[in-house]
């Protein structure tokens, strides 16, 4: 039985050259070109954060005067 994951008559769906691209931007510690941080706003995830935060510390303090 022969098993082989890279079976050479398929094409890969990878980009090589964006996966190039992504990881020399990485290694120069350059990691804003790569596709998860260019579609996450840091700015709202630090407010969704803090919303979080806050929420949790009325629930312990909701807790502590019952």
């Amino acid at each position: 039985m022969n098993n082989q994951p890279n079976q050479p008559n398929k094409a890969s769906k990878t980009n090589a050259q964006q996966v190039r691209k992504q990881n020399q931007a990485s290694a120069q510690g350059n990691s804003y070109n790569t596709e998860f941080a260019s579609e996450t706003n840091a700015q709202e995830v630090r407010q969704q954060n803090a919303q979080s935060a806050a929420r949790k510390q009325q629930a312990s303090s909701n807790q502590q005067q019952q």
